[in-house]
């Protein structure tokens, strides 16, 4: 838009240019000099072939009765200065008669020069405001913000024409709830006063990445239809001092000429943290722009149909003045949702989408614990684009499962090369995975088997609960710190050596057991206690350190503990697979004939069964992939 202006600016000084040229080349045209002497003038008047002269200072424009020889009835003369007109004509022969006879006119002189000088000014300084306006415009720009510091970059939405409202956003009903209020007060405002009730002035929204805050956000200010201001906390600070103070000032004083209406901060922790823990001990900028916040949203120039709606992912490093009652009175949590909750979101996102009707979304909803709304949004679209791939008209249940395995551990990597005997390697550690985990008691199911790399792994283990899980017992950290061993047991007893194929595992299975011990109490041993405190630089955010508040004994005893639950769990898993080592065989030729083994088919593999038949999936055509975003995977190699 910027740029079509600025061209649009370019054209109209040509265009003025243009015309102030030709203005220049008309008068500059009147200056011609003559093209017939005075003598032939004075013959020709003897003769009595001249109609009229007429007589603009020393200019002479004769017209004759008839056209002359060239063809011209009207020619230009000149006279000399010395004398006047009657004088030289005479002096060159014409009687007095002749000249009693004569038509001369005497007009007023015209300073041509005069003309053209003024003409070549206005075109100076019609050309000079011209570049001037355009200049400055261009400096106001996106890109040179220079004469607008202070402006707010808050971006308006009108409310008359909601995008959002409360039917896009599911599986944070509670939150929905609480936001309700605030619509109501917005619609009706006279209700609560009436009541002598304070609508909160703030709103903060809390939450993990991808939980919805933003979105809840624009549902709030949809479903009252009511301006929507937002902005981002970053934006507010710059390298010149007092402009994010300044923009703060700008933005409310917007909202209120628009009131009532909805002001949302997102990421208002970059600058609402802790005042004074800056690197050099405070950051005047951005104590400066925080202090301004606080004042608008509670000094003693205020206005209640304002309503600030803030999100952040780290409330911890707010600063105490911004969470107070009368700033941000209500805080709503927006946690990772439930099973209901996801399944309520996929059909959100599925709306209007050909689906298949074998697509089962509760199933789906199942197979993606810990997902959130930005995680389900970004499986429904990998499933739509592998749909369209491999040319389909609808999007069935192999896509959506493709999808989230994607989202989990990344696009399949057919095109490694990996030799038969690194694959066996493979095989046999990601069976170890999946038999322990079917014969432990406390683990999740397997859902899924493969040996086909994706992202960095060579093999996947899929196992995922058939429920969500808020409180997990000991012995369920136990046999998952045994699935997590049971490809390297499966490795150590199939081939009488380990590969370094298990240091994730070996990693993951660590931080389990000294979380056991010195963050659930988990340790006969050492009892009841947390052992170690976190540190964390505030200003930045950031996790430091673990600070010791105990001695170098306790430090050998959570070692040893450490120790013992793994190497407990380890030989948990090699006794498993031991004991089934026949059908561990048999699920591994399988698995390297077919590549990927589903839960029905490991189950029937592991039970002795024949495997069902696999129906064909169409192929895909050979468009690149792309990336997905990559989540914490289970324990795979």
């Amino acid at each position: 838009m910027k740029s079509r202006q600025g061209n649009s600016n370019f054209v109209y000084l040509l265009v003025v240019a243009a015309v102030l040229f030709l203005v220049y080349s008309y008068l500059s045209g009147g200056t011609e000099q003559p093209t017939v002497p005075l003598n032939k003038i004075a013959d020709d008047m003897e003769a009595g072939k001249i109609a009229i002269i007429s007589v603009r200072g020393d200019i002479l424009q004769v017209t004759y009765k008839e056209p002359t020889g060239t063809g011209e009835q009207i020619v230009l003369s000149r006279k000399g200065r010395e004398s006047s007109l009657v004088e030289q004509l005479r002096a060159l022969g014409v009687s007095e008669t002749t000249l009693r006879q004569a038509t001369i006119e005497f007009k007023k002189p015209t300073d041509w020069s005069t003309l053209v000088n003024l003409g070549m000014t206005l075109l100076g300084m019609i050309v000079l405001s011209v570049v001037i306006i355009f200049v400055f415009r261009q400096v106001q720009g996106a890109n040179n913000q220079a004469l607008s510091f202070g402006k707010s970059r808050a971006r308006m939405f009108s409310g008359d024409r909601p995008t959002v409202t409360f039917d896009d956003v599911a599986g944070i009903e509670e939150s929905k709830e609480e936001l309700k209020e605030i619509v109501e007060f917005l619609k009706e405002p006279q209700k609560f006063i009436n009541l002598g009730a304070r609508i909160p002035k703030g709103v903060l929204l809390i939450g993990s990445p991808g939980t919805g805050k933003t979105l809840l956000a624009k549902a709030v200010a949809g479903q009252a239809g009511v301006p929507f201001f937002s902005i981002s906390g970053s934006e507010f600070v710059e390298m010149f001092v007092g402009v994010g103070a300044s923009r703060v000032r700008d933005l409310f004083d917007q909202a209120k000429r628009h009131s009532p209406c909805i002001v949302f901060v997102d990421e208002i922790d970059a600058v609402g943290r802790y005042r004074g823990a800056g690197l050099g001990g405070s950051h005047d900028e951005r104590e400066q722009t925080l202090n301004q916040i606080l004042v608008e949203m509670d000094g003693f120039d205020t206005d209640t149909n304002v309503i600030v709606v803030a999100a952040t992912n780290r409330p911890d490093i707010l600063d105490p003045a911004l969470l107070r009652p009368g700033r941000f009175d209500r805080r709503v949590i927006l946690d990772q949702p439930d099973i209901r909750g996801r399944e309520a979101i996929f059909r959100v996102h599925t709306r209007g989408k050909p689906i298949a009707a074998e697509v089962d979304l509760e199933e789906l909803a199942q197979s993606t614990p810990g997902f959130v709304g930005a995680d389900i949004e970004n499986v429904v679209n990998e499933a739509a684009i592998l749909a369209a791939r491999r040319g389909l008209k609808r999007i069935g249940m192999s896509e959506f499962n493709e999808a989230i395995e994607r989202v989990i551990a990344g696009p399949e990597r057919h095109s490694r090369l990996i030799s038969q005997e690194e694959l066996r390697v493979f095989a046999y550690h990601e069976v170890g995975h999946a038999v322990v985990a079917h014969v432990l008691p406390k683990c999740d199911p397997v859902r899924k088997i493969s040996i086909v790399a994706r992202g960095m792994a060579g093999g996947y283990t899929i196992a995922l609960p058939e429920t969500d899980r808020y409180v997990v017992q000991r012995s369920k950290i136990e046999d998952d710190i045994a699935y997590g061993l049971g490809g390297r047991a499966a490795e150590e007893i199939v081939f009488n050596e380990v590969s370094t194929g298990a240091a994730s595992d070996l990693e993951t299975v660590t931080k389990m057991a000294r979380a056991m011990v010195t963050r659930y109490g988990m340790s006969d041993t050492l009892g009841p206690l947390v052992y170690g405190r976190k540190e964390e630089l505030v200003f930045l955010g950031k996790e430091i350190g673990e600070q010791r508040d105990y001695s170098e004994a306790i430090a050998h005893q959570i070692d040893d503990e450490v120790r013992r639950i793994i190497t407990e769990a380890y030989e948990k898993a090699k006794k498993v697979i031991v004991d089934h080592r026949e059908q561990i065989d048999r699920i591994v030729n399988y698995l390297m004939e077919r590549e990927t083994l589903s839960a029905e088919e490991f189950v029937a593999a592991f039970e002795g069964r024949s495997l069902p038949k696999r129906v064909e999936r169409p192929k895909s055509s050979p468009m690149p992939e792309a990336e997905p975003v990559l989540k914490a995977a289970p324990v795979a190699a």
